[in-house]
Protein backbone atom coordinates (compact mmCIF):
# COMPACT_ATOMS: atom_id res chain seq x y z
CA UNK A 1 0.00 0.00 0.00
CA UNK A 2 1.52 3.30 -0.79
CA UNK A 3 2.47 5.24 2.25
CA UNK A 4 1.51 9.30 2.38
CA UNK A 5 4.93 10.31 3.37
CA UNK A 6 4.28 13.36 5.43
CA UNK A 7 2.35 11.22 7.61
CA UNK A 8 5.36 9.46 8.27
CA UNK A 9 7.49 12.31 8.57
CA UNK A 10 5.76 15.11 10.67
CA UNK A 11 6.91 13.45 14.21
CA UNK A 12 5.09 15.48 16.49
CA UNK A 13 1.55 14.40 14.43
CA UNK A 14 -1.04 11.70 16.04
CA UNK A 15 -3.66 10.16 14.34
CA UNK A 16 -6.87 11.53 13.11
CA UNK A 17 -9.70 9.70 12.84
CA UNK A 18 -12.92 11.88 13.49
CA UNK A 19 -11.86 15.15 11.58
CA UNK A 20 -12.16 15.77 7.70
CA UNK A 21 -11.26 18.26 5.23
CA UNK A 22 -11.96 19.10 2.29
CA UNK A 23 -10.47 21.82 -0.52
CA UNK A 24 -11.60 24.08 -3.37
CA UNK A 25 -11.52 26.55 -5.24
CA UNK A 26 -13.94 29.12 -7.40
CA UNK A 27 -11.66 28.64 -11.00
CA UNK A 28 -8.68 26.47 -12.23
CA UNK A 29 -8.68 29.30 -14.95
CA UNK A 30 -7.39 32.60 -14.16
CA UNK A 31 -6.55 35.87 -15.36
CA UNK A 32 -3.44 37.49 -14.35
CA UNK A 33 -3.76 39.83 -11.16
CA UNK A 34 -7.40 38.60 -10.95
CA UNK A 35 -8.69 37.16 -7.39
CA UNK A 36 -9.92 33.84 -6.85
CA UNK A 37 -10.97 31.62 -4.19
CA UNK A 38 -9.79 28.76 -2.28
CA UNK A 39 -12.06 27.10 0.02
CA UNK A 40 -11.42 24.96 3.17
CA UNK A 41 -13.80 22.68 5.31
CA UNK A 42 -13.46 21.16 8.02
CA UNK A 43 -15.84 18.68 9.95
CA UNK A 44 -15.52 18.35 13.63
CA UNK A 45 -17.47 17.65 17.30
CA UNK A 46 -18.57 20.45 18.68
CA UNK A 47 -15.78 20.58 22.00
CA UNK A 48 -12.65 20.43 18.93
CA UNK A 49 -10.69 23.57 18.13
CA UNK A 50 -9.86 24.17 14.47
CA UNK A 51 -7.10 26.45 13.33
CA UNK A 52 -6.53 27.27 9.81
CA UNK A 53 -3.50 28.09 7.86
CA UNK A 54 -2.20 31.90 8.11
CA UNK A 55 0.24 32.57 5.84
CA UNK A 56 1.35 35.23 3.38
CA UNK A 57 1.54 32.68 0.42
CA UNK A 58 0.13 29.77 -0.60
CA UNK A 59 3.35 28.17 -2.63
CA UNK A 60 3.76 30.90 -5.42
CA UNK A 61 0.79 32.67 -4.77
CA UNK A 62 -0.31 35.34 -2.75
CA UNK A 63 -2.92 35.48 -0.13
CA UNK A 64 -4.49 38.97 -0.53
CA UNK A 65 -7.46 38.17 0.88
CA UNK A 66 -8.27 36.15 4.42
CA UNK A 67 -12.25 35.64 5.45
CA UNK A 68 -14.02 35.63 8.27
CA UNK A 69 -14.79 31.20 9.17
CA UNK A 70 -18.19 30.51 8.54
CA UNK A 71 -19.87 28.04 11.29
CA UNK A 72 -22.59 25.66 10.45
CA UNK A 73 -24.00 23.29 12.44
CA UNK A 74 -25.58 19.58 11.83
CA UNK A 75 -26.84 17.82 14.82
CA UNK A 76 -23.80 17.22 17.22
CA UNK A 77 -21.37 18.68 14.92
CA UNK A 78 -19.58 21.70 13.26
CA UNK A 79 -18.60 22.48 10.16
CA UNK A 80 -15.91 25.59 9.25
CA UNK A 81 -15.61 27.07 5.84
CA UNK A 82 -12.77 29.01 5.68
CA UNK A 83 -11.86 31.14 2.68
CA UNK A 84 -8.64 33.07 1.12
CA UNK A 85 -8.64 35.06 -2.06
CA UNK A 86 -5.14 34.30 -3.84
CA UNK A 87 -4.10 35.97 -6.76
CA UNK A 88 -0.21 35.49 -8.77
CA UNK A 89 0.67 38.41 -10.93
CA UNK A 90 2.80 35.84 -13.52
CA UNK A 91 1.50 34.06 -16.09
CA UNK A 92 1.73 30.08 -15.69
CA UNK A 93 0.46 27.14 -14.34
CA UNK A 94 0.76 27.22 -10.26
CA UNK A 95 -0.02 24.38 -7.97
CA UNK A 96 -2.11 25.14 -4.13
CA UNK A 97 0.33 23.24 -1.69
CA UNK A 98 -0.94 20.94 0.61
CA UNK A 99 -2.02 23.49 3.79
CA UNK A 100 -1.56 22.17 7.93
CA UNK A 101 -4.98 22.07 9.49
CA UNK A 102 -4.70 21.57 13.50
CA UNK A 103 -7.28 19.77 15.02
CA UNK A 104 -6.76 20.32 18.66
CA UNK A 105 -3.27 18.95 18.86
CA UNK A 106 -3.74 16.91 16.06
CA UNK A 107 -3.31 17.83 12.39
CA UNK A 108 -4.16 16.81 8.96
CA UNK A 109 -3.30 18.45 5.27
CA UNK A 110 -5.63 19.92 2.26
CA UNK A 111 -5.23 18.48 -1.15
CA UNK A 112 -2.93 20.31 -3.54
CA UNK A 113 -4.85 21.67 -6.30
CA UNK A 114 -3.27 23.74 -9.62
CA UNK A 115 -4.63 26.49 -11.41
CA UNK A 116 -3.91 28.27 -14.50
CA UNK A 117 -2.76 31.96 -14.59
CA UNK A 118 -3.22 33.63 -17.96
CA UNK A 119 -2.23 37.10 -19.95
CA UNK A 120 -4.45 39.77 -20.06
CA UNK A 121 -4.80 40.59 -24.08
CA UNK A 122 -4.21 44.35 -24.15
CA UNK A 123 -5.05 46.21 -27.45
CA UNK A 124 -2.48 48.88 -28.40
CA UNK A 125 -4.91 50.54 -30.95
CA UNK A 126 -6.92 51.74 -28.33
CA UNK A 127 -5.38 51.38 -25.25
CA UNK A 128 -3.61 55.04 -24.67
CA UNK A 129 0.28 55.01 -24.56
CA UNK A 130 2.06 56.88 -22.06
CA UNK A 131 5.53 57.99 -21.95
CA UNK A 132 8.22 55.98 -20.33
CA UNK A 133 8.76 57.46 -16.51
CA UNK A 134 12.42 57.97 -16.24
CA UNK A 135 14.63 55.68 -13.99
CA UNK A 136 14.07 55.50 -10.20
CA UNK A 137 16.85 56.22 -8.00
CA UNK A 138 17.71 53.10 -5.54
CA UNK A 139 18.32 53.46 -2.17
CA UNK A 140 21.87 53.76 -1.95
CA UNK A 141 23.66 50.82 -0.18
CA UNK A 142 25.72 52.86 1.60
CA UNK A 143 23.32 54.13 3.50
CA UNK A 144 25.16 51.94 6.54
CA UNK A 145 28.30 53.71 6.61
CA UNK A 146 26.51 56.88 7.68
CA UNK A 147 25.42 54.83 10.61
CA UNK A 148 29.28 54.26 11.28
CA UNK A 149 30.01 57.60 11.00
CA UNK A 150 27.38 59.17 13.39
CA UNK A 151 28.56 56.43 15.81
CA UNK A 152 32.09 57.25 15.20
CA UNK A 153 31.11 61.64 16.25
CA UNK A 154 28.81 60.45 19.03
CA UNK A 155 32.02 58.80 20.56
CA UNK A 156 34.07 61.32 19.90
CA UNK A 157 31.51 63.77 21.44
CA UNK A 158 31.50 61.76 24.77
CA UNK A 159 35.15 61.34 24.65
CA UNK A 160 35.18 65.41 24.47
CA UNK A 161 32.54 65.81 27.45
CA UNK A 162 34.32 63.38 29.70
CA UNK A 163 37.33 65.62 29.00
CA UNK A 164 35.73 68.57 29.09
CA UNK A 165 34.25 67.51 32.62
CA UNK A 166 37.85 66.38 34.27
CA UNK A 167 39.37 69.71 32.97
CA UNK A 168 36.50 71.04 34.92
CA UNK A 169 37.24 69.24 38.01
CA UNK A 170 40.93 69.78 37.90
CA UNK A 171 40.50 73.89 37.63
CA UNK A 172 38.44 73.94 40.97
CA UNK A 173 41.01 71.60 42.36
CA UNK A 174 43.49 74.08 41.27
CA UNK A 175 41.10 77.00 42.67
CA UNK A 176 41.10 75.20 46.34
CA UNK A 177 41.86 77.02 49.06
CA UNK A 178 45.79 78.44 49.51
CA UNK A 179 46.90 78.49 52.89
CA UNK A 180 49.55 81.61 53.88
CA UNK A 181 51.58 79.63 55.72
CA UNK A 182 52.35 75.28 55.27
CA UNK A 183 51.75 75.83 59.33
CA UNK A 184 48.55 77.01 58.81
CA UNK A 185 47.25 74.30 56.24
CA UNK A 186 48.79 71.53 58.66
CA UNK A 187 46.98 73.32 61.48
CA UNK A 188 43.66 72.95 59.74
CA UNK A 189 44.16 70.07 58.68
CA UNK A 190 44.42 68.21 62.25
CA UNK A 191 41.61 69.69 63.12
CA UNK A 192 39.18 68.09 60.10
CA UNK A 193 41.11 65.14 60.72
CA UNK A 194 40.10 64.78 64.37
CA UNK A 195 36.17 66.28 63.68
CA UNK A 196 35.47 63.26 61.33
CA UNK A 197 36.81 60.86 64.11
CA UNK A 198 38.03 58.29 61.45
CA UNK A 199 39.78 55.77 64.43
CA UNK A 200 36.48 56.32 66.18
CA UNK A 201 34.88 54.32 63.91
CA UNK A 202 37.15 51.76 63.29
CA UNK A 203 39.35 53.12 59.80
CA UNK A 204 42.07 53.40 61.94
CA UNK A 205 44.67 52.54 59.02
CA UNK A 206 42.50 55.27 57.56
CA UNK A 207 43.51 57.89 60.09
CA UNK A 208 47.21 57.19 60.34
CA UNK A 209 47.46 57.34 56.63
CA UNK A 210 46.36 61.00 57.27
CA UNK A 211 47.79 61.87 60.03
CA UNK A 212 51.66 61.01 58.63
CA UNK A 213 50.66 62.33 55.46
CA UNK A 214 50.20 65.69 57.35
CA UNK A 215 52.69 65.26 58.89
CA UNK A 216 54.96 64.79 55.98
CA UNK A 217 53.60 67.27 53.70
CA UNK A 218 54.34 69.99 56.11
CA UNK A 219 57.59 68.94 56.57
CA UNK A 220 57.88 69.44 52.53
CA UNK A 221 56.95 72.50 52.05
CA UNK A 222 58.04 74.10 55.34
CA UNK A 223 61.58 72.66 55.20
CA UNK A 224 61.93 71.98 51.85
CA UNK A 225 62.47 67.89 52.42
CA UNK A 226 61.14 65.32 50.10
CA UNK A 227 59.29 64.00 53.06
CA UNK A 228 56.11 62.56 50.65
CA UNK A 229 58.74 59.95 48.86
CA UNK A 230 61.22 59.38 51.65
CA UNK A 231 60.78 56.61 54.34
CA UNK A 232 60.87 57.00 58.24
CA UNK A 233 64.66 56.31 58.51
CA UNK A 234 64.92 58.60 55.21
CA UNK A 235 62.91 61.70 56.66
CA UNK A 236 64.51 61.54 60.43
CA UNK A 237 67.83 61.59 58.96
CA UNK A 238 66.89 64.76 56.85
CA UNK A 239 65.40 66.37 59.37
CA UNK A 240 68.67 65.97 61.18
CA UNK A 241 70.58 67.41 58.49
CA UNK A 242 68.59 70.19 57.66
CA UNK A 243 68.19 71.23 61.18
CA UNK A 244 72.35 71.61 61.38
CA UNK A 245 72.32 73.69 57.71
CA UNK A 246 69.44 75.72 58.70
CA UNK A 247 70.44 76.04 62.64
CA UNK A 248 67.20 74.57 63.74
CA UNK A 249 67.32 74.15 67.40
CA UNK A 250 65.62 70.26 67.67
CA UNK A 251 65.54 68.11 70.87
CA UNK A 252 66.41 65.40 70.25
CA UNK A 253 63.00 64.28 71.88
CA UNK A 254 61.34 65.96 69.46
CA UNK A 255 62.90 63.53 66.63
CA UNK A 256 62.39 60.63 68.32
CA UNK A 257 58.72 61.08 68.81
CA UNK A 258 58.15 62.31 65.03
CA UNK A 259 60.34 58.68 64.32
CA UNK A 260 58.32 56.50 66.75
CA UNK A 261 54.73 57.79 65.45
CA UNK A 262 55.53 57.43 61.98
CA UNK A 263 57.02 53.85 62.46
CA UNK A 264 53.62 52.91 64.25
CA UNK A 265 51.99 54.26 61.61
CA UNK A 266 53.93 51.68 59.07
CA UNK A 267 52.92 49.19 61.93
CA UNK A 268 49.06 50.03 61.01
CA UNK A 269 49.36 50.59 57.25
CA UNK A 270 51.48 47.28 56.34
CA UNK A 271 51.32 44.82 59.66
CA UNK A 272 47.86 45.31 60.53
CA UNK A 273 48.71 46.45 64.03
CA UNK A 274 45.54 47.84 65.78
CA UNK A 275 46.76 50.72 68.66
CA UNK A 276 44.72 51.46 72.15
CA UNK A 277 42.42 53.84 71.70
CA UNK A 278 44.95 55.89 74.54
CA UNK A 279 47.96 55.24 72.08
CA UNK A 280 46.33 56.67 69.55
CA UNK A 281 45.60 59.79 70.98
CA UNK A 282 48.82 60.49 72.34
CA UNK A 283 50.30 59.66 68.67
CA UNK A 284 47.87 62.38 67.33
CA UNK A 285 49.28 65.10 70.25
CA UNK A 286 53.14 63.92 69.58
CA UNK A 287 52.47 65.04 65.64
CA UNK A 288 50.70 68.06 66.54
CA UNK A 289 53.70 69.01 69.60
CA UNK A 290 56.25 68.01 66.72
CA UNK A 291 55.29 70.20 63.81
CA UNK A 292 54.72 73.60 66.57
CA UNK A 293 58.00 72.97 67.30
CA UNK A 294 59.61 72.50 63.56
CA UNK A 295 57.67 75.80 62.78
CA UNK A 296 58.96 77.43 65.87
CA UNK A 297 62.73 76.61 65.28
CA UNK A 298 62.92 77.86 61.21
CA UNK A 299 64.53 80.88 61.56
CA UNK A 300 62.62 83.77 59.76
CA UNK A 301 62.99 84.85 55.95
CA UNK A 302 62.32 88.27 55.46
CA UNK A 303 59.93 87.89 51.89
CA UNK A 304 59.45 90.54 49.33
CA UNK A 305 56.51 92.71 49.90
CA UNK A 306 53.45 91.04 47.72
CA UNK A 307 54.78 87.85 47.96
CA UNK A 308 51.89 85.70 49.29
CA UNK A 309 53.44 82.25 48.30
CA UNK A 310 56.72 80.88 49.83
CA UNK A 311 59.00 78.41 47.52
CA UNK A 312 57.10 74.93 48.95
CA UNK A 313 53.77 76.30 48.41
CA UNK A 314 55.06 77.31 44.63
CA UNK A 315 56.47 74.20 44.19
CA UNK A 316 53.50 72.17 45.35
CA UNK A 317 51.60 74.34 42.30
CA UNK A 318 54.15 73.22 39.97
CA UNK A 319 53.44 69.35 40.93
CA UNK A 320 49.50 70.14 40.92
CA UNK A 321 50.09 71.21 37.18
CA UNK A 322 52.31 68.44 36.23
CA UNK A 323 50.04 65.82 37.45
CA UNK A 324 47.11 68.34 35.31
CA UNK A 325 48.66 67.58 32.26
CA UNK A 326 49.62 63.88 32.82
CA UNK A 327 46.05 63.42 33.29
CA UNK A 328 45.51 65.41 30.21
CA UNK A 329 47.22 63.40 28.28
CA UNK A 330 46.08 60.36 29.01
CA UNK A 331 42.47 61.60 28.48
CA UNK A 332 44.09 62.40 24.90
CA UNK A 333 45.82 59.17 24.45
CA UNK A 334 42.11 57.29 25.49
CA UNK A 335 40.66 59.51 22.92
CA UNK A 336 43.60 59.10 20.48
CA UNK A 337 43.29 54.87 20.60
CA UNK A 338 38.87 55.09 20.40
CA UNK A 339 39.55 57.73 17.43
CA UNK A 340 42.46 55.41 16.05
CA UNK A 341 39.51 51.99 15.87
CA UNK A 342 37.16 53.27 14.34
CA UNK A 343 39.17 55.03 11.78
CA UNK A 344 40.51 51.70 10.90
CA UNK A 345 37.04 50.67 11.33
CA UNK A 346 35.79 53.09 9.04
CA UNK A 347 38.71 52.31 6.72
CA UNK A 348 38.60 49.03 5.96
CA UNK A 349 34.48 49.34 5.54
CA UNK A 350 35.16 51.58 3.46
CA UNK A 351 37.59 49.87 1.17
CA UNK A 352 37.11 46.78 1.74
CA UNK A 353 33.22 46.49 2.56
CA UNK A 354 32.33 45.32 5.66
CA UNK A 355 32.27 41.63 4.95
CA UNK A 356 36.32 42.18 4.93
CA UNK A 357 36.16 43.68 8.58
CA UNK A 358 33.53 40.63 9.68
CA UNK A 359 35.56 37.75 8.31
CA UNK A 360 39.04 39.13 9.77
CA UNK A 361 38.45 41.15 12.76
CA UNK A 362 35.16 40.92 14.22
CA UNK A 363 34.36 36.97 12.92
CA UNK A 364 32.69 35.42 11.65
CA UNK A 365 30.78 31.70 12.66
CA UNK A 366 29.95 29.72 9.75
CA UNK A 367 33.72 31.21 8.22
CA UNK A 368 35.15 29.60 11.25
CA UNK A 369 32.74 26.13 10.53
CA UNK A 370 34.46 26.34 7.05
CA UNK A 371 37.73 26.57 7.95
CA UNK A 372 37.94 24.29 10.83
CA UNK A 373 38.54 20.38 11.23
CA UNK A 374 35.94 18.74 9.30
CA UNK A 375 34.55 15.24 10.70
CA UNK A 376 33.51 12.26 8.26
CA UNK A 377 31.08 9.64 9.72
CA UNK A 378 28.23 7.37 8.64
CA UNK A 379 25.13 7.88 10.57
CA UNK A 380 21.77 5.77 10.23
CA UNK A 381 20.44 2.53 9.08
CA UNK A 382 20.33 1.95 5.78
CA UNK A 383 23.78 4.51 6.53
CA UNK A 384 24.65 7.31 5.02
CA UNK A 385 28.34 8.59 4.91
CA UNK A 386 29.01 12.17 4.84
CA UNK A 387 31.57 15.04 5.61
CA UNK A 388 30.62 17.45 8.10
CA UNK A 389 31.68 20.57 9.68
CA UNK A 390 30.97 19.18 13.09
CA UNK A 391 29.82 15.75 14.39
CA UNK A 392 26.43 15.44 14.31
CA UNK A 393 24.39 14.36 17.61
CA UNK A 394 21.46 11.92 17.84
CA UNK A 395 18.16 12.82 18.46
CA UNK A 396 15.68 10.75 19.72
CA UNK A 397 12.47 11.56 17.50
CA UNK A 398 10.22 7.87 18.47
CA UNK A 399 9.06 9.32 21.56
CA UNK A 400 7.20 11.98 19.31
CA UNK A 401 5.42 9.69 17.25
CA UNK A 402 2.13 8.02 17.11
CA UNK A 403 1.35 5.29 18.07
CA UNK A 404 -0.18 4.02 14.95
CA UNK A 405 3.48 4.37 13.46
CA UNK A 406 4.91 1.81 15.39
CA UNK A 407 2.52 -0.71 13.10
CA UNK A 408 4.38 0.25 9.90
CA UNK A 409 7.94 1.54 11.16
CA UNK A 410 10.91 -1.18 12.29
CA UNK A 411 13.33 1.72 13.07
CA UNK A 412 13.90 5.31 12.16
CA UNK A 413 17.43 7.39 13.87
CA UNK A 414 17.53 11.36 13.38
CA UNK A 415 21.16 13.20 13.77
CA UNK A 416 21.71 16.94 13.38
CA UNK A 417 23.73 19.90 14.14
CA UNK A 418 21.71 23.29 13.94
CA UNK A 419 18.63 24.57 14.09
CA UNK A 420 16.42 26.39 11.89
CA UNK A 421 17.54 29.79 13.11
CA UNK A 422 21.14 29.14 12.73
CA UNK A 423 23.58 30.40 9.92
CA UNK A 424 24.26 26.70 8.70
CA UNK A 425 22.08 23.59 10.20
CA UNK A 426 22.25 19.90 8.90
CA UNK A 427 19.73 16.81 9.89
CA UNK A 428 20.12 13.57 8.39
CA UNK A 429 17.18 10.69 8.86
CA UNK A 430 16.65 7.38 8.01
CA UNK A 431 13.88 5.49 8.29
CA UNK A 432 13.02 1.07 7.53
CA UNK A 433 9.62 -0.08 7.25
CA UNK A 434 8.51 -4.13 8.80
CA UNK A 435 6.70 -4.62 5.37
CA UNK A 436 8.33 -3.44 1.80
CA UNK A 437 6.74 -0.21 0.74
CA UNK A 438 6.06 2.06 -1.94
CA UNK A 439 7.28 5.34 -1.66
CA UNK A 440 6.75 8.66 -3.14
CA UNK A 441 9.90 10.38 -2.86
CA UNK A 442 8.12 13.95 -3.79
CA UNK A 443 5.58 13.65 -1.28
CA UNK A 444 8.47 13.38 0.76
CA UNK A 445 10.13 16.80 0.10
CA UNK A 446 6.61 18.40 -0.08
CA UNK A 447 6.32 16.54 3.80
CA UNK A 448 9.70 18.35 4.69
CA UNK A 449 8.72 21.56 3.89
CA UNK A 450 5.29 21.00 6.00
CA UNK A 451 8.02 20.54 9.07
CA UNK A 452 9.71 23.90 8.36
CA UNK A 453 6.76 25.51 8.50
CA UNK A 454 5.63 23.84 11.39
CA UNK A 455 9.12 25.07 12.89
CA UNK A 456 8.20 28.25 12.45
CA UNK A 457 9.09 28.93 8.75
CA UNK A 458 6.61 31.40 6.85
CA UNK A 459 6.45 32.40 3.58
CA UNK A 460 8.15 29.00 1.85
CA UNK A 461 8.96 28.69 -2.24
CA UNK A 462 10.26 26.04 -3.38
CA UNK A 463 10.45 23.46 -6.29
CA UNK A 464 11.99 20.12 -7.17
CA UNK A 465 14.25 18.34 -9.47
CA UNK A 466 16.40 14.91 -9.36
CA UNK A 467 19.39 14.57 -7.26
CA UNK A 468 22.26 11.81 -8.03
CA UNK A 469 25.23 10.48 -6.23
CA UNK A 470 28.61 9.76 -7.33
CA UNK A 471 27.67 6.18 -7.45
CA UNK A 472 24.75 6.26 -9.27
CA UNK A 473 21.81 6.30 -6.74
CA UNK A 474 19.00 8.76 -7.60
CA UNK A 475 16.82 10.62 -5.50
CA UNK A 476 14.84 13.94 -5.08
CA UNK A 477 15.80 17.17 -3.84
CA UNK A 478 13.62 19.80 -2.91
CA UNK A 479 14.92 23.35 -2.84
CA UNK A 480 13.90 27.11 -1.96
CA UNK A 481 13.78 29.56 0.56
CA UNK A 482 11.72 30.92 3.33
CA UNK A 483 11.50 33.39 6.38
CA UNK A 484 12.00 32.51 10.31
CA UNK A 485 11.39 35.10 13.36
CA UNK A 486 14.25 35.10 15.45
CA UNK A 487 12.79 35.09 18.86
CA UNK A 488 16.14 36.82 20.56
CA UNK A 489 16.43 39.79 17.96
CA UNK A 490 12.65 39.75 16.58
CA UNK A 491 13.89 40.45 13.42
CA UNK A 492 13.20 37.89 10.41
CA UNK A 493 15.90 36.06 8.38
CA UNK A 494 15.79 34.81 4.78
CA UNK A 495 16.74 31.08 4.46
CA UNK A 496 17.76 28.96 1.64
CA UNK A 497 17.10 25.05 2.35
CA UNK A 498 18.07 21.69 0.54
CA UNK A 499 16.56 18.38 1.02
CA UNK A 500 17.51 15.18 -0.36
CA UNK A 501 15.37 11.94 -0.22
CA UNK A 502 16.42 8.66 -1.23
CA UNK A 503 13.95 5.53 -1.48
CA UNK A 504 16.46 2.12 -1.27
CA UNK A 505 16.39 -1.39 0.62
CA UNK A 506 13.11 -0.87 2.31
CA UNK A 507 14.11 2.21 3.88
CA UNK A 508 13.88 6.13 3.37
CA UNK A 509 17.20 8.43 3.54
CA UNK A 510 16.67 11.91 4.32
CA UNK A 511 19.28 15.05 3.79
CA UNK A 512 18.24 18.37 5.11
CA UNK A 513 20.73 21.59 4.60
CA UNK A 514 19.35 25.08 5.89
CA UNK A 515 21.31 28.16 5.21
CA UNK A 516 21.11 31.97 5.39
CA UNK A 517 20.88 33.57 2.31
CA UNK A 518 23.92 35.55 1.18
CA UNK A 519 26.29 33.77 3.51
CA UNK A 520 29.18 32.92 1.35
CA UNK A 521 30.50 30.64 3.78
CA UNK A 522 27.43 28.85 4.55
CA UNK A 523 27.20 28.06 0.79
CA UNK A 524 30.39 26.98 0.43
CA UNK A 525 29.81 24.67 3.10
CA UNK A 526 26.91 23.07 1.96
CA UNK A 527 28.07 22.11 -1.20
CA UNK A 528 30.96 20.32 -0.24
CA UNK A 529 28.64 18.64 2.31
CA UNK A 530 26.28 17.61 -0.71
CA UNK A 531 29.86 16.78 -2.61
CA UNK A 532 30.84 14.03 0.29
CA UNK A 533 27.18 12.04 0.41
CA UNK A 534 27.92 8.64 -0.34
CA UNK A 535 25.07 5.96 0.76
CA UNK A 536 25.17 2.44 2.33
CA UNK A 537 22.78 -0.51 1.31
CA UNK A 538 21.33 -2.54 4.07
CA UNK A 539 23.00 -5.88 3.75
CA UNK A 540 20.38 -7.09 6.57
Amino acid sequence: MKIKLYILLLLCTNALFAQKVTTSIDTTQNKIGAQFNLTLKAEVDTATQVTFPAAKNFGFLEVIRSYQIDTIKNGGRYELIKKYGLTQFDSGKYTIPSLKVLFGKNVLFSDSLSVTVQNVAVDTLKQKMYEIKPIAKAESSSSWIWKWILGFLLIVGIAALIYFLMKKFQKKKMEAVVYKSPIEKATNLLNNLEQRELWQKGAVKEYYSELTDIARNYIEEAIEIPAMESTTSELIEALRKASMKKKMKLSPEILENLERVLKQADLVKFAKSKPLDFEIAEDKKKIEKTILTLDNAIPEVVEDEGDILNEAQRQKLIKQKLRKKKMTRIILSIVAVIVLLFGTAVFFIATKGFAYLQDNILGHPTKELAEGEWVTSEYGDPGIRIETPKVLQRVDVKKTLPKEAFAIIKDMQTFSYGSLMSNFSVSISTLQYKKETQIDLKTTVEAVVQIFESQGAKNIIGDQGEFTTPEGISGVKGYGTFTILNPIDKKSYEMYYETIVFAQDGGLQQINIVQKQGDKYAKEISERVLNSVELKRDNK
